[in-house]
């Protein structure tokens, strides 16, 4: 291929890439001097779920994230802890494990997960050798650095979610941080590939340099123990060898650089590596993890810049990048590779509180409610590789043509329906974002980003404890209400979505006088901060009990692609064309051969399958949509789970008994939407439906209302269709 081929140049020419490196320093100080977030997320543990939130990582816990380390080959038999295997040289198996464990075990306080981890964390700190290498290997070939800054994350929040070990931890830390010091200054060793070290032959590591930034400037700003020059050394060295090996995420984050589109003819002269989907998913965070460090806004305004260029080229509808390991165009049946939604949510939610911009926080909730859950079956035991927008089966597809460097099986839910790196670093996604869903304010105050059901205990300042819980069944639901207590006074912000309409939305506050007992209750419409990119809405919360509810106000919005194409999102969600399917269990099958796996490595309570989801006989998935005739749609209570009746209301409300549990299950989410549509002719290419827009669209038969369920909830569906004008539906007779 073209572009692997340039990649290896590359790597040939790395004794003529120089560049500076743009964090140098003339002294080096401690954390005190790191750029502070605008929102800082609380330590681990600070948030708890609730409600359908709640439900979904007991799910995650109950399935196969909880129950890896108890069978799968990967984790349980990781060379970190005395076994065998690994599927790579990267070794970044159980290190990514580890990463989305540590916050769901702390996350939810459940024992049993929390007792994983711990036996992990133990072995590794009980084994980290003389030297300081975390790991199992001895030798400079085998010895890369980029495993490590997995498992320094993990290690960082397990230090604050439980801090009876939080000193062996930072111990373990620093005399890592010694040693990859002095590897990175004999000729980057650890990070460059030199004579016949095995290690990272691809360079996946070299364009992931900055991930050793967070956990670094953590231990920096808390722990930095005299130790500060060699901390901050180590974070210029890892950048100053990807600049060097020509992985500046700083030269592609460009309107010059960036490629709109990229094909196989496309001129591309950078590496390979910022054209990956998980890499560039990553790199979204390499300019501001510079900027924390050098304080140059130039950095934080190219964080901007990755962002918008990203959003107007490769981001998905549903929130994820359009990458099936590349990138190349908007066509939704691309597919997106499911470590790439895990990233984006970690990254949206890592920039939002340093930028601040609202439309990065509605990113990283879009991301969490369509493009993650769509690829995770409702039970949490199975997933996809690859998940296309527009998605009329799921199965071994006759051809893997439509995709680069992926295979045919890669859209079929499993156990490791492709690359094992999905399987094991799917399980961050949710407990990461429960953990940056509350965060400080720079006024001293709380505020609740991400509108997700939970609690948040903070002491703010130096003696105010405070306690937020918030009942919501967003974003099923449009209503929010919170209870929150306080020693003292403070200030309380409530993120309100872009989509919200603030004129016709309302809060309403109770609090109760402590000294007179009199309670007061106020109603008014939204007023969020009148600068637009923040547009949080600020309450002063009272010393004692108070309650405040938010009725948001929304109205479904079509969002019109290429070639006469368009979407459809009610709030925070995504809305496709639900597909009724069948679903046939096959036994799990190795990502590589395509053998069926062995028993050693499957689930022995028989939970692990892969499955074949094909659309049932009458099902329809070929349709052309009017999106000027939408209606809103609930189910009914008391009927029949089938019945539905229409809804006018401009707030959604949505009770948490009307929530099923999985809720990203077809057919469980309350709220559906009717929409106007035709069958039309729609082809076939490459085993799987046409790129809308491509072909004439030639309708067949009458017109009628298709339902359109949240994206997440169908594992089958079409979210991209063409569009037509038809004469007025009767939704009445259609329903």
């Amino acid at each position: 291929m073209v572009l692997l081929l340039r990649a290896c140049a590359a790597l040939a020419a790395l004794a003529g890439c120089a560049q500076a490196a743009a964090i140098s320093r003339s002294s080096y100080e401690d954390g005190t001097s790191l750029v502070q977030p605008v929102y800082k997320p609380l330590d681990l543990g600070s948030v708890k779920p609730l409600g359908w939130f709640k439900d979904q990582l007991e799910l995650e816990a109950a399935g196969l994230s909880g129950n890896m380390f108890d069978f799968y080959r990967f984790v349980n038999d990781s060379k970190y802890i005395g076994g065998s295997t690994e599927y790579s040289g990267l070794d970044e198996a159980s290190p990514y494990w580890f990463n989305g464990l540590v916050p769901l075990a702390f996350g939810l306080g459940d024992e049993r997960i929390i007792g994983q981890v711990k036996y992990y964390l133990d072995y590794l700190l009980d084994h980290q050798q003389e030297d300081g290498w975390i790991g199992w290997e001895t030798t400079q070939a085998t010895r890369g650095l980029w495993a490590r800054c997995l498992l320094l994350l993990g290690l960082i929040q397990y230090a604050e979610a439980d801090p009876t070990q939080t000193e062996r931890i930072v111990d373990a830390m620093h005399r890592y941080v010694v040693l990859a010091h002095s590897m990175l200054q004999n000729n980057y060793t650890g990070l460059l590939v030199h004579g016949n070290d095995t290690y990272d032959t691809a360079g996946f590591g070299v364009g992931r340099t900055h991930e050793m930034h967070i956990p670094l400037q953590w231990l920096l700003e808390r722990y930095p123990r005299n130790n500060s020059e060699i901390i901050w050394e180590t974070m210029e060295l890892m950048v100053e060898g990807g600049v060097l090996w020509g992985a500046d995420w700083r030269t592609f984050w460009t309107d010059e650089a960036y490629p709109h589109v990229l094909y196989e003819t496309t001129p591309f002269d950078l590496s390979w590596v910022f054209i990956h989907g998980v890499n560039m998913a990553q790199g979204l965070r390499y300019p501001l993890s510079l900027y924390l460090n050098s304080g140059d806004k130039a950095l934080k305004e190219q964080t901007r810049k990755a962002v918008d260029l990203l959003a107007e080229y490769h981001r998905s509808l549903a929130g994820t990048i359009i990458a099936d390991e590349y990138i190349s165009d908007l066509n939704p049946s691309r597919g997106a590779e499911l470590c790439i939604a895990a990233e984006v949510m970690f990254s949206s939610a890592y920039i939002y509180q340093y930028l601040g911009d609202n439309d990065i926080a509605d990113w990283a909730e879009q991301t969490a409610f369509n493009a993650f859950p769509v690829s995770v079956s409702p039970d949490w035991w199975s997933h996809q590789y690859v998940q296309q927008e527009n998605q009329p089966w799921s199965r071994n597809l006759t051809t893997d043509d439509l995709w680069w460097d992926v295979n045919s099986y890669a859209n079929v839910f499993g156990l490791e329906p492709n690359y094992p790196c999905c399987t094991v670093n799917h399980p961050q996604a949710y407990p990461k974002f429960l953990a940056n869903s509350f965060a400080t304010t720079p006024d001293g105050g709380l505020a609740h980003v991400f509108l997700v059901p939970g609690t948040a205990a903070a002491t703010l300042g130096s003696d105010n404890p405070v306690f937020v819980s918030v009942n919501t069944t967003y974003p099923f639901g449009h209503t929010l209400t919170y209870t929150l207590s306080a020693s003292q006074p403070f200030d309380f912000y409530i993120r309100i979505p872009t989509w919200v309409h603030p004129s016709r939305s309302t809060i309403s506050t109770s609090s109760t006088n402590t000294s007179t007992g009199v309670t007061s209750t106020t109603s008014t419409t939204l007023s969020p901060s009148p600068d637009d990119s923040r547009n949080l809405q600020h309450i002063s919360v009272p010393a004692g009990s108070s309650t405040t509810t938010l009725r948001l106000s929304t109205t479904p919005r079509v969002v019109r692609r290429a070639n006469d194409t368009a979407a459809i999102y009610y709030g925070a969600l995504l809305y496709a064309l639900a597909i009724e399917h069948d679903a046939v269990a096959v036994p799990p099958v190795e990502y590589r051969s395509g053998n069926v796996l062995p028993p050693s490595t499957t689930d022995p309570h028989g939970h692990t399958h892969d499955y074949v989801l094909t659309p049932k006989r009458d099902a329809k998935w070929n349709l052309a949509i009017d999106p000027t005739q939408i209606h809103v749609v609930r189910r009914s209570r008391g009927s029949s789970p089938s019945a539905f009746e229409e809804h006018k209301d401009d707030v959604l409300e949505v009770s948490s008994d009307e929530l099923k549990d999985p809720i990203w299950d077809l057919g469980a989410p309350p709220i559906e939407l009717r929409v106007a549509a035709v069958e039309i002719d729609w082809p076939v290419i490459m085993d799987t439906a046409a790129d809308p827009g491509t072909f004439d669209v030639t309708p067949v038969g009458k017109p009628f209302y298709a339902r359109f369920v949240p994206y997440g909830s169908s594992k089958l569906h079409m979210a991209l269709l063409p569009v037509v004008q038809l004469d007025d539906v009767d939704f009445d007779a259609s329903d």
